[in-house]
């Protein structure tokens, strides 16, 4: 609530009066007129209407939205224009405006409100096979069941897609859906035919990104909806590619790639550029893939947390929900740390990241002997066999310490035929290996921060090149330090290729964002985690593994980690479990893929931090793992309809107007408040923040309804597996169901003793509800945040 309260502030800002020049004076007017430069900067703005107000003068919305916009200056060659026009999850316009000419457009009385765009930035094989899906499953599995995923439609808002790949290819695939209303949008590189029974559709959406940046640079970009950057080729693979053998980056991880929904169909929405993914351009895509006839959205972008009604990702969301789409998002990758989630609207199925069981270990040995693991994907001109090299500490080998420290562009000197060793943080992991590069070194020590914790990724080098924890980058700190001139410091690298069945596996991956939910802590966010860590997917050409722009080398596939990953891996299982139940809504889907998660690894043991190597909690992984082929058949799910998200913002404190601007609907939160608490959202997770306020003792209370979707005559018994604590009773204990589709509803009380804190922290405690009829256990997850006001 804090960002969000932080965020206000800072639109309220952007809206200040501006001050007045006639009392101005003349010893403050250099800096009035700076303040003015300043506070008339024109920024893009999204703009809510009402459509019914149209005039009938007007032929289209678009006439309409152009006249008011001619209206709010006096030369109508300077005067804002349209950059985007919505008319599906959204209905409006987008502009380029000063605060005062937003000002004047707020006043209106058919402009219902106006929100300022942020720039969203990307958060950035083996995976079907961890999940349980392989091609050769008999029938009766999630595979078959669904036919891969045939006919669904998966829209993928990115950067874009190179359509050559063999992942992308239409062999054997039947002929577009006839539901399908898209287009494959030409452009630079990327005539109209490009697209094909696979990818069914392509656009590009860049004018928010040039409303603030200027013209493209077209040497560098396509403008189309061609990929030059790799995300976007990589996340539509995870989701939706189709089987390719042999696959591997640069000889690891070799076998056979494959997405999750194989023959499901694409459509490729670019909205991210190379300065960022813009508001208005995101609202636009979200728009054109639900009236094209997307099954699924799949989002791996992310910013900061704000209000719903302020949040463009979320507002799209919705409408595309609204319209029966499932919309999934990466989580984000500011984890380890609380609070870190993004993404976080009940009605967006939030996605964290996790291990497979595959690494590339490759390990540093110094001079003393110690072997110091690591994990590296490099396959170029390697290290002598047996022969140890220099070692030397970037921070003590530049001008500037800690420039140099972080390997940024010229900040080294002294590193010729050396080891180097470089601590993360601003530039890439790979860009720093580029650095040392350039100066002459011979290999690259990649350690962790403190933040960073233990967790290790593994990149595509340009040079021989490890990444080590933070615990044993601080080790070989101390021998570099401790080394004499008469016996130096010396170091080489051991790389060991690909290594399968590593235990534990799943583990949270250091990176993925973790909560509670900033905006609505009543609502667990992730929902889960799925494999986003050392990912092979496809890749385009001109863009080399390490993304490096030095790096001219080519692969066809790529390995990848980042919440980015995980994302598609969700999205394409929401397409087989659509395709398998066409009747299921969004939530339905986000209910089975939640209440069959687990969350116990390989070893039987309950899933690690990486980045502490400690057990994690729900707050990491929300309700667990993903495990594709259980959610098939959850027994039970927990619905939802739109207008429960409605009671749910009158429950959370949003005004009418507000909750218009995200739903297009009216609300009446008198009887929704009536009705309960936010925590009544009938979502698969429960979840409350209690405040002690000095209180021994604190109650609350949940309902919640369950849809069979199982078999008829089934009766469910249910187990309450509470937190130290925590006293939770379930009325009733048993749900007997006598047909399918039936609903059935129980009331959950939770009491919790206070517990000792200093003023401002907090503690969590998870436990878990699981009903039971012998064949399906439907898990929900419990969480009681104890709060010490200051």
């Amino acid at each position: 609530m804090a960002l969000s309260l932080l965020y206000l502030l800072i639109i309220s800002l952007s809206f200040s009066n501006l001050p007045s020049s006639s009392s101005s004076s003349s010893s403050s007017s250099d800096n009035n007129n700076n303040n003015n430069n300043v506070n008339n900067a024109a920024k893009t703005f999204i703009v809510q209407v009402q459509p019914s107000s149209k005039p009938s003068i007007f032929p289209t919305h678009q006439d309409w939205y152009s006249s008011s916009l001619s209206s709010l200056s006096s030369d109508k060659a300077t005067a804002p224009t349209v950059l985007h026009t919505y008319s599906t999850v959204f209905h409006g316009f987008s502009a380029k405006l000063s605060p005062s000419q937003a000002q004047t457009l707020q006043s209106l009385d058919h402009v219902t409100t106006i929100i300022p765009e942020q720039v969203r930035q990307l958060h950035t094989t083996r995976s079907p096979e961890f999940l349980g899906l392989r091609s050769t499953d008999a029938a009766g599995t999630l595979l078959r069941e669904s036919d891969f995923g045939s006919d669904l439609v998966i829209g993928v808002i990115d950067t874009g897609i190179w359509p050559e790949r063999k992942s992308f290819h239409d062999r054997d695939l039947g002929p577009t859906p006839s539901k399908w209303k898209g287009q494959c949008v030409a452009g630079k590189d990327f005539p109209a035919t490009t697209c094909n029974r696979k990818l069914i559709g392509a656009r590009f959406f860049s004018a928010g990104f040039e409303s603030t940046n200027g013209k493209m640079n077209e040497t560098t970009e396509y403008r189309s909806p061609r990929d030059s950057d790799g995300h976007g080729t990589h996340t539509a693979s995870i989701a939706a590619g189709r089987y390719v053998f042999p696959a591997s980056t640069l000889g690891y991880a070799k076998g056979v790639a494959a997405g999750m929904a194989p023959k499901a169909r694409l459509a490729a929405y670019k909205v991210c550029w190379s300065a960022g993914c813009y508001d208005s351009d995101i609202l636009a895509a979200f728009d054109a893939a639900v009236a094209d006839g997307c099954d699924v959205v799949s989002l791996s972008v992310g910013g900061v947390v704000v209000p719903y009604h302020l949040d463009a990702i979320a507002i799209g969301a919705y409408g595309a929900s609204d319209a029966g789409v499932f919309v999934s998002a990466s989580a984000g990758n500011g984890g380890p740390g609380g609070l870190t989630v993004t993404n976080v609207a009940p009605w967006v199925t939030t996605v964290g990241a996790g291990t497979i069981d595959r690494d590339f270990p490759a390990d540093v040995k110094l001079g003393n002997g110690r072997i110091i693991p690591g994990m590296s994907i490099y396959s170029g001109p390697g290290l002598a066999p047996g022969r140890m090299y220099p070692l030397v500490y970037a921070g003590g080998v530049g001008g500037d310490g800690y420039s140099s420290s972080l390997c940024l562009e010229g900040s080294l000197n002294q590193v010729k035929g050396k080891i180097v060793v470089c601590d993360r943080g601003i530039n890439s992991r790979a860009a720093k290996g580029d650095v040392v590069k350039k100066a002459g070194g011979v290999g690259m020590i990649l350690a962790n921060g403190v933040f960073d914790g233990e967790g290790l990724v593994a990149d595509c080098h340009v040079l021989p090149a490890t990444a080590v924890a933070a615990s044993t980058g601080d080790e070989i700190r101390r021998y570099i330090a401790a080394s004499k001139s008469k016996s130096p410091a010396t170091a080489t690298i051991v790389f060991k290729g690909t290594r399968i069945r590593v235990q534990p596996a799943p583990v949270v991956a250091s990176f993925s964002a973790r909560g509670p939910n900033p905006e609505s802590p009543e609502v667990l966010k992730p929902d889960v985690i799925a494999p986003g860590l050392n990912i092979l997917a496809a890749w385009p050409d001109k863009v080399g593994p390490s993304g490096v722009a030095s790096d001219k080398r080519n692969t066809e596939f790529n390995i990848l980690s980042g919440t980015s990953m995980a994302c598609p891996h969700v999205s394409g299982l929401a397409a087989l479990l659509k395709a398998a139940h066409p009747d299921w809504s969004p939530a339905a889907i986000r209910s089975a893929l939640m209440t069959t998660a687990y969350t116990v690894d390989n070893r039987g043991e309950t899933m690690l931090d990486e980045s502490s190597g400690n057990t994690s909690s729900v707050m990491d992984f929300g309700a667990g793992h993903v495990h594709p082929q259980k959610a098939m058949d959850p027994g039970l799910v927990y619905d939802i309809v739109s207008y429960d998200y409605v009671d749910f913002l009158c429950n959370s404190n949003y005004t009418t107007k507000n909750i218009q601007v995200v739903t297009r609907k009216f609300a009446n939160c008198n009887g929704a408040k009536r009705a309960g608490h936010s925590g009544n959202l009938n979502y698969p997770s429960l979840s409350v923040v209690f405040q002690q306020y000095g209180k021994h003792k604190m109650s609350t209370h949940f309902i919640r309804t369950v849809t069979n979707v199982g078999t008829p005559n089934s009766v469910y018994q249910v187990t309450v597996k509470p937190a130290a604590g925590m006293t939770v009773t379930v009325e009733p204990e048993k749900l007997a169901f006598r047909r399918v589709g039936q609903k059935l509803s129980f009331l959950v009380r939770v009491q919790a003793l206070a517990v000792k804190l200093s003023p401002g922290s907090t503690s969590v405690k998870g436990g878990s509800i699981v009903w039971s009829d012998g064949k399906h256990t439907v898990t929900s997850p419990l969480v009681v945040t104890m709060q010490q006001p200051l």
